[in-house]
């Protein structure tokens, strides 16, 4: 029986910074996903890795990730990068999120960065505000930046049962990244990998069976 459901939130409850790395890419002239090949290289030691676990300051990861960058030939400031993270909430998401809060107990799982450094103007007042209330929405946030863990380490994932109170079997999680739901897989976890938004929103559906989706 499915106690709690899982969100990861950008790529799912929100769009993919990947859509805003690969529009940055081609007004620079760098190769295609050129951004997250720098992010998959030595990815639980590199630049990304560490800011997401607060282990270097914004300014460090700024160069570390120019360092980076131009190793594989493009050197890109990190601050230029941070910029792109931003990404358009996604309604019908959040929609569902607030149907399945009211019968299930829900958490977000984010790799993220400490937000109170970000550059200005990367977040409207407007869009902080929709944010904060959609995060008041879970019963609990699991913050890599806090926790100094990221997916896809299981200790996240298990940090998120023991504060729900659950086993891994009794939750579904909802990740854009194969990579994240391969190990809350392996732990007994239901997974459903967001590429289509509606057609995740149809398989979480039939999995909880409850309406998430207006016909």
């Amino acid at each position: 029986m499915i106690k709690a459901v899982l969100w990861d939130l950008g790529g799912v409850v929100t769009t993919s910074p990947f859509e805003a790395f690969a529009v940055f890419e081609k007004k620079n002239g760098l190769p295609p996903n050129f951004i997250r090949t720098v992010n998959a290289t030595n990815p639980d030691g590199n630049a990304w890795a560490r800011l997401e676990r607060s282990e270097i300051t914004l300014e460090e990861f700024d160069l570390a990730f120019e360092r980076e960058s131009g190793g594989l030939g493009h050197p890109v400031r990190g601050t230029a990068v941070l910029e792109l993270l931003w990404g358009e909430i996604r309604p019908k998401m959040v929609d569902a999120l607030r149907r399945c809060a009211a019968c299930f107990k829900t958490a977000c799982l984010t790799n993220n960065i400490n937000v109170g450094g970000m550059p200005e103007g990367a977040s409207s007042p407007q869009r902080t505000r929709a944010l904060h209330e959609i995060m008041d929405l879970f019963d609990v946030v699991i913050e890599s930046s806090k926790m100094g863990v990221r997916k896809p380490d299981a200790r996240f994932y298990q940090m998120a049962c023991e504060m729900l109170n659950i086993m891994p079997e009794e939750a579904v999680f909802l990740d854009d990244l194969g990579v994240n739901l391969k190990p809350a897989r392996a732990m007994g976890m239901h997974t459903i990998k967001v590429t289509d938004p509606d057609r995740a929103l149809k398989e979480l559906q039939d999995m909880l069976g409850i309406p998430l989706i207006d016909e």
